[in-house]
């Protein structure tokens, strides 16, 4: 696939259903596999941030010679964006319900369209934790929204497309 711009990046949620994993597995831990059915782009967002680390633990001994020692633990996610205020618009009355009812949403934060073979990214089940309305005098009005990880019977997938949705 090669460089990839920003602007080319897609982010769907989805519409019905309950979500369910991307496919199986593969060596590297990537979740391989046909988009599912059933999702829909976000169109009215902008800014994507997609912040994935994991926490730590000290395992320093004397063996060390000097040096310390760490081993990851817990893996942390959250997705940020802005979108422009407009309760008119399908993916923006999804999120503020989400806030406002603290409800689950399945998205797929992807590289590129979910029909496109070897696109990328993260399919979790989400929570919104951060719903901020900006109104700057000379700008739209804008919202920015945090999204993470929510408790899920399906744990988040870094999947891989494998063919057509």
């Amino acid at each position: 696939m090669g460089t990839q711009l920003g602007m080319n990046g897609k982010m769907y949620y989805l519409a019905s259903g309950t979500r369910a994993t991307w496919g199986t597995a593969n060596s590297g831990g990537i979740h391989e596999g046909s988009a599912p059915t059933g999702l829909t782009e976000m169109g009215n967002v902008r800014d994507v941030t997609l912040n994935l680390e994991e926490g730590e633990a000290d395992v320093t001994t004397r063996a060390n010679d000097g040096w310390r020692a760490t081993e990851p633990t817990l893996k942390e996610g959250s997705i940020e964006f802005e979108m422009v205020y407009d309760p008119a618009d399908a993916g923006f009355t999804k999120i503020l319900g989400s806030w406002l009812q603290r409800t689950v949403i399945a998205f797929a934060i992807l590289d590129a369209a979910k029909e496109i073979s070897g696109t990328m990214g993260l399919w979790a089940d989400f929570k919104v934790i951060s719903f901020s309305k900006s109104e700057a005098l000379e700008e739209g009005q804008t919202v920015s929204v945090t999204i993470k990880p929510a408790y899920s019977t399906v744990a988040p997938e870094w999947v891989k497309v494998t063919g057509g949705a």
